[in-house]
């Protein structure tokens, strides 16, 4: 496992009387080399959680377990800059924290301070703009005077740089277009699928995500109110209503096509085009039938 959360809470000033708990007996596991996804209203843990995973928080109950590092609570901490090295945490607005006049001096910062030299420093710098889909002419680039893709990309490449086997990112995709935002999800996938680095993703935006994430975690006030497949969370999606959240679109779609042909195999990958493949796979005159199955439903809504 990549990351392993048995029976943790956190609260925050746990020794005084202003003592707040953001996250009660969470179980979580996260296999390597997969995508999951993280979701819930805002106030319910998220944030928290992510800052976790690589020790910034440690758990006031429970046992969390980090590739092979292990943090206890109540127990001394392992050192823990090797781990923050290998767990590369991106906070939402990333490029918030870029300041530097280059962006080459923002991406080999990192590493610099992990021990590299300078030549794997700035090599590493260029295989991170590659792997984020940006020109090496940008290094030389001001990071301040790119477009907002571009500086969102800079910033998540500040992190790739450092070799990281596990990237965790808090709403990666907050106020890019669509296109941009669709275009990090890909290549987020891409170091995923062929890179075989372990991708967490906090977002509100679960459209952008299902087609992608092997597993989600949904949080409620501090608690795991899902953990499971987008088969499972396709099976039971009123689920995410009881969280404060919106069904997406396609998953509504999915399960009334599941439900007017009593469907019950894997969800596909839950994009439009997945589902419209789908629909032409049914039955003749079966396509016509969950539209309008589907548009009465949007209709009563």
């Amino acid at each position: 496992m990549a990351i392993e959360l048995q029976q943790v809470s956190y609260s925050y000033a746990d020794r005084s009387l202003w003592k707040l708990t953001a996250l009660r007996d969470i179980n979580l596991s996260v296999p390597l080399g997969s995508m999951v996804g993280i979701a819930g209203a805002t106030g319910s843990g998220k944030s928290t959680l992510l800052q976790l995973f690589n020790g910034i928080l440690k758990p006031t109950e429970g046992t969390v377990k980090v590739l092979d590092v292990t943090i206890q609570a109540g127990e001394k901490s392992p050192k823990l800059m090797p781990l923050r090295r290998r767990v590369g945490l991106v906070f939402q607005f990333p490029e918030q924290q870029m300041f530097e006049d280059t962006v080459e001096k923002d991406l080999i910062f990192g590493p610099l301070n992990f021990g590299m030299s300078l030549e794997e420093a700035k090599a590493r710098a260029r295989q991170a703009m590659l792997d984020m889909g940006l020109d090496l002419a940008l290094l030389e680039r001001n990071p301040f005077k790119l477009s907002g893709g571009q500086m969102r990309k800079a910033a998540i490449a500040s992190v790739l740089a450092m070799d990281p086997e596990v990237i965790v990112l808090d709403e990666p995709t907050a106020t890019l277009d669509p296109i941009s935002r669709a275009e990090l999800i890909r290549l987020l996938e891409r170091l995923c699928r062929e890179q075989g680095r372990t991708i967490i993703v906090v977002t509100h935006r679960m459209d952008e995500l299902l087609p992608y994430a092997d597993n989600w975690l949904v949080l409620k006030e501090g608690s795991t109110a899902f953990q499971g497949s987008v088969k499972a969370l396709a099976d039971d999606p009123s689920i995410l209503e009881q969280c404060g959240l919106t069904v997406p679109q396609s998953l509504r779609y999915w399960r009334a096509v599941a439900d007017r042909f009593d469907l019950t195999d894997e969800a596909p990958r839950l994009t439009a085009e997945s589902l419209a493949e789908l629909i032409a796979s049914l039955p003749s005159g079966s396509g016509n039938s969950s539209e309008q199955h589907e548009g009465k439903r949007d209709g009563h809504e």
